[in-house]
């Protein structure tokens, strides 16, 4: 299974592309879209737009893991974020690729095994899981493969389950 993990934003937006046979993962691709300050906010999401439908078109991924809204104090930046997690959305629905939404709570619980994990824990686990040899950088970047990771170990539990019905 192919699995695209997306950290949303309209700054910087990281993705990453793994993929999974049995319990184990091989890093494909990772990256950030980014978008220029100076830009209009209508042309930054139509960048994100073009530039994940570009990536999905490369890679083709089975399934897109996406990171849910954490909602801070300043509700212009949850906009704006939301702005960008709806077109992201919209590029992958475009694309017919089944949608799978995770907190943070439950992507950190799904790597660390602890909801309340740091951010330096859950990079030094996407890089040990991924058995890459630093960790990924942007840290938007990691947190996309984590979303990704995340998904699969959930994925893997649902298939474990089914062959028991």
């Amino acid at each position: 299974m192919r699995i695209l993990g997306i950290d949303p934003g309209y700054a910087i937006l990281g993705y990453g592309i793994i993929d999974m046979k049995g319990n184990h993962f091989s890093v494909c691709s990772y990256g950030a879209v980014t978008t220029e300050a100076s830009m209009a906010m209508p042309d930054r999401l139509k960048h994100l737009y073009h530039q994940i439908t570009n990536i999905i078109q490369e890679y083709e991924p089975d399934v897109v893991s996406i990171e849910e809204l954490f909602f801070n104090t300043n509700s212009k930046t949850a906009l704006l974020v939301g702005q960008a997690r709806g077109v992201v959305i919209l590029a992958c629905a475009n694309a017919g690729l089944e949608i799978r939404e995770y907190t943070p709570l439950q992507i950190k619980q799904g790597l660390v095994g602890y909801g309340r994990a740091e951010k330096k824990q859950i990079q030094v686990m996407v890089k040990t899981i991924l058995k890459l040899s630093e960790v990924p950088k942007p840290d938007d970047t990691a947190d996309a493969l984590a979303a990704a990771i995340c998904h699969g170990h959930s994925a893997g539990s649902l298939n474990k389950l089914e062959k028991y019905k």
